[in-house]
């Protein structure tokens, strides 16, 4: 099956490194497609069935490799769209995930300089061409991010980095916004929760009427995959 099989439904994310603040806004998100009575999965990666989440707790807690960080987080994500994604999208419902292979890129690729070209390989193998609709990225100075984490959290393994690292990771996100721009949306993190609320919601307004635009039109779902809010 190719991914347009499963793009009856819409398919978001969220994106940035940890502390940006997008994780406020998720639960917004799914609230407003609630309310224009959609039927709205959230979920998060790693992690997002039981096996995924798992893995998520050795990516989080055990030192490795970058590689075997990839690697783990491509067999998390392959058996989080089996379980989960897929199926709920072949159901017409909306998938808004917290985190998707955008992270795997900024996170292994950026900050750990693994191989993008090789990651981009797992990507082909474990999506077959499955991508968001729409991708909302915060983005913010790490050093901001940092002070944002300390005062709220303590910090797993990822958080506990130093700069440099979320430079490289910021970096790699604005890299992935220039090869893909008309999925990504960039929302600037350092504004008040209010004003990024606001960006956010204009925003899923078009994604929405145009989702439901392709929906009603005569090709139906099967034009989904491609869906771009205009």
């Amino acid at each position: 099956m190719t991914a347009k099989d499963f793009m009856q439904g819409c398919f978001i994310t969220f994106e940035g490194i940890d502390g940006a603040g997008k994780s406020t806004h998720v639960g917004a998100c799914v609230d407003w497609l609630r309310a224009q009575g959609e039927t709205v999965v959230l979920s998060r990666e790693p992690g997002g069935s039981p096996l995924a989440e798992r893995l998520r707790e050795l990516l989080l807690t055990e030192e490795m490799q970058p590689q075997t960080e990839a690697l783990l987080a491509f067999a998390a994500r392959s058996d989080h769209l089996h379980t989960l994604i897929r199926p709920a999208l072949a159901a017409g419902q909306w998938v808004v995930c917290d985190r998707f292979t955008d992270s795997t890129f900024a996170y292994q690729g950026g900050g750990s300089d693994v191989d993008t070209a090789w990651l981009a390989q797992l990507e082909a193998q474990v999506q077959d061409g499955l991508q968001p609709v729409r991708t909302y990225l915060f983005d913010l100075p790490p050093e901001v991010a940092a002070a944002r984490r300390a005062a709220v959290r303590s910090a797993d393994r990822f958080e506990a980095r130093a700069l440099d690292y979320f430079e490289r990771v910021r970096r790699a996100y604005q890299a992935r916004v220039a090869a893909d721009p008309e999925r990504f949306c960039v929302l600037d993190a350092t504004a008040t929760p209010e004003q990024i609320g606001r960006w956010l919601q204009d925003d899923l307004v078009k994604v929405h009427r145009r989702w439901r635009e392709r929906a009603a039109s005569p090709t139906g779902a099967a034009d989904q995959a491609g869906a771009r809010p205009s």
